[in-house]
């Protein structure tokens, strides 16, 4: 896989990280690259995958965050066919994909703690079994995740398998952000000015004014290198002067004629007048740290608060518009103590 990206700096703390990463590559273990977005995450596993002796093996990527939680665990994994509604053939998953290679796996922190489960084993057995398959197989898998998450928070917030994030923080690999290495600004700057340049097929390369610079140094960068070069590109392509670059837009939403903000809709207690004085808002949780289950019954609570107003906390208007019987609707009100409150005595 060629890449047009390259890995561009000189500042000492981008440096010290690119080293870690040079060190660890050589290395059969697994590695967790740790950045804020736009810092090249996925530029630093490329680079352990080309620095280890799986050079030239498969480089698998996926983003955990782009898929739904009902797909993760088939497409690591795979599935046989008819495993599941659509299924209507088997399917390698990506550590097959990446037998003898690498797999990188993005926005690491992402995935349900069922999925973690299954990872697990597989990091710590080298098997994985496809779904609606009982034959485990072997992989041999280099792990490469990312994150711009702090995992041992997840951790005690039980978010994040402790065993799991044990098993894969062999070497952990922090990137700084771009506000951490100002002499690569220009540097970078530089780089992605020439090149949209030569794209846009003009013959010179005439840089950017001191002012220009001076504003670039300065700015705080919190989409990092991806951001600036965003920034710089769009400065070169907007410039039609023959003469250094000189007018910088950081906000391209910036506009005298951008659409008035939202206002924000009126609280449920002016919506539904009717309904009695101490009915206010049940807490859904309380403000412990939740597992699936625990969101899921939050998610549940608000929606029938919202639901009940928005039919003024009658009853069996709030069950028509759910789609849900009166019982039904009632059991639930009951298990989320929202009867207790006062507010489901109106049902005609």
């Amino acid at each position: 896989m060629e890449r047009t990206s390259q890995v561009i700096g000189q500042s000492g703390p981008f440096l010290d990280a690119l080293e870690l990463a040079s060190r660890a590559a050589a290395l059969d273990r697994p590695v967790l690259v740790i950045g804020e977005r736009g810092t090249g995450k996925e530029l630093v596993a490329e680079r352990l995958h080309r620095l280890s002796p799986r050079w030239d093996q498969p480089l698998v990527i996926m983003n955990c965050a782009a898929l739904p939680e009902t797909l993760i665990e088939a497409e690591l994994f795979g599935h046989e066919a008819g495993a599941f509604t659509g299924a209507t053939k088997a399917r390698a998953g990506r550590f097959e994909e990446a037998h003898r290679g690498t797999l990188f796996l993005d926005e690491l922190g992402t995935l349900s703690m069922a999925a973690q489960d299954r990872l697990l084993r597989a990091v710590e057995y080298g098997e994985v079994t496809r779904i609606g398959s009982s034959r485990p197989m072997r992989v041999d898998v280099r792990i490469v995740a990312a994150t711009n998450e702090h995992l041992p928070d997840k951790v005690a917030c039980h978010q994040f398998r402790a065993d799991l994030l044990d098993r894969l923080s062999f070497e952990v690999v922090t990137l700084p952000p771009l506000r951490a290495r100002k002499d690569d600004v220009m540097v970078l700057a530089e780089h992605f000015g020439r090149r949209m340049a030569a794209e846009l097929h003009r013959d010179d390369w005439l840089g950017f004014t001191k002012a220009a610079e001076a504003q670039l140094v300065a700015y705080a960068w919190p989409g990092n290198v991806r951001e600036l070069r965003n920034v710089v590109e769009r400065a070169v392509y907007r410039w039609d002067r023959d003469a250094p670059i000189d007018a910088i837009v950081f906000d391209p939403f910036q506009s005298p004629h951008r659409p008035a903000t939202v206002a924000a809709p009126p609280p449920t207690s002016s919506v539904a007048p009717e309904a009695p004085a101490n009915a206010s808002p049940v807490p859904c949780d309380d403000g412990q740290p939740m597992d699936y289950k625990a969101r899921l019954a939050r998610f549940e609570c608000e929606m029938l608060q919202t639901a009940l107003a928005e039919n003024r906390f009658n009853q069996r208007a709030t069950a028509e518009a759910l789609g849900l019987s009166y019982d039904q609707l009632r059991h639930a009100l009951k298990r989320h103590g929202l009867i207790s409150q006062g507010v489901s005595e109106s049902v005609a």
